[in-house]
């Protein structure tokens, strides 16, 4: 949208100096609204890198355990999974040049498709309209109605980490009630609550896209795959099914960003975000913790204070 002329500037720039090795960002996807990330290592490549709504998936992903220079185009949330990998070990600040992008918040495909009701063979993002074009027909819609989920909620459009800007910082926006969804289903009657999850998780296949897609979810060995012991069956189980949810999500507990990219790469649009939301507002309330913000302070179970919340402690 607004920064693709200065992104490819910067990284142009740096990969042409020599000062890093590669380029992390986006190209063209095959379909509309697919963009799809890249690694380039070569300046005539540069010319294929897009940036528009449709970016959202988390690139700090590509991220793990690499030894290159890396040159990464980061919105938000990445900046802040940037952060996390730093702190985590995963990749170190010196290897990396982030060339930051206030983000104007991300397209939900699934959304537009469910407006639209043909097949969608091109889409043209404005600042404040899509003009969405099928086979059939051409539609105008406001930009503002197709915004993914996790960003109408985003306190951090703005990268919270970068070495340079492809444009001017945004304001943030002003959310009175950040987790208003959290605390809806929080008031429930636990028979309410078991129905809702129960429901909620009902068309999980098990793909394990949401991991996959996670850029906090890079052991080794998931719990999921270990076989010795065996902590969780490989079937439909109803059980099996809950245990990776929920301890996935606690997994995440004082990492996550809300970035979303569980939620887009799911293929049954479960809204997985509700656990690790959950677990960011007892973050935020018990230990005034949000993740990713800085690369110098520990994660939250990582770390130990004596003031911490300790009332749980019978």
């Amino acid at each position: 949208m607004l920064y693709i002329d200065k992104i490819k500037e910067i990284a142009r720039n740096i990969l042409s100096q020599g000062r890093v090795d590669v380029i992390i960002g986006f190209k063209k996807g095959t379909l509309p609204m697919m963009n799809q990330p890249c690694i380039i290592n070569n300046v005539d490549e540069i010319n294929n890198l897009v940036w528009d709504g449709n970016c959202g998936i988390n690139l700090a992903n590509y991220l793990t355990d690499r030894k290159e220079r890396i040159g990464i185009i980061a919105k938000g949330c990445d900046s802040r999974n940037i952060a996390n990998h730093i702190v985590e070990n995963k990749i170190k600040k010196e290897q990396l040049f982030i060339i930051g992008v206030p983000c104007e918040k991300m397209i939900d495909k699934r959304k537009v498709k469910e407006a639209f009701k043909d097949e969608i063979i091109e889409i043209v993002e404005m600042e404040q309209e899509l003009i969405v074009k099928g086979l059939n027909k051409k539609e105008s819609f406001k930009r503002e109605d197709f915004i993914q989920d996790s960003c109408k909620r985003c306190s951090y459009l703005n990268p919270v980490l970068y070495d340079e800007l492809a444009g001017n910082l945004i304001k943030e926006p002003d959310i009175k009630d950040s987790f208003d969804d959290v605390t809806e289903i929080d008031n429930m009657k636990p028979e309410e609550k078991w129905n809702y999850f129960d429901e909620m998780l009902s068309s999980c296949i098990r793909c394990y896209a949401c991991r996959e897609a996670c850029p906090l979810c890079y052991c080794p060995t998931c719990f999921v795959d270990e076989s010795t012991p065996q902590w969780v069956g490989k079937g439909q189980n109803e059980s099996d099914i809950r245990i990776f949810h929920f301890l996935r999500a606690f997994h995440c507990a004082g990492r996550c960003t809300d970035c979303g990219a569980c939620e887009r790469a799911c293929p049954m649009g479960i809204k997985v975000r509700k656990l690790t939301r959950k677990l960011n507002k007892v973050s935020l309330e018990l230990y005034n913790w949000e993740a990713g913000l800085t690369p110098d302070k520990r994660p939250l179970l990582d770390a130990f204070k004596t003031n911490d919340y300790n009332d749980f402690i019978m």
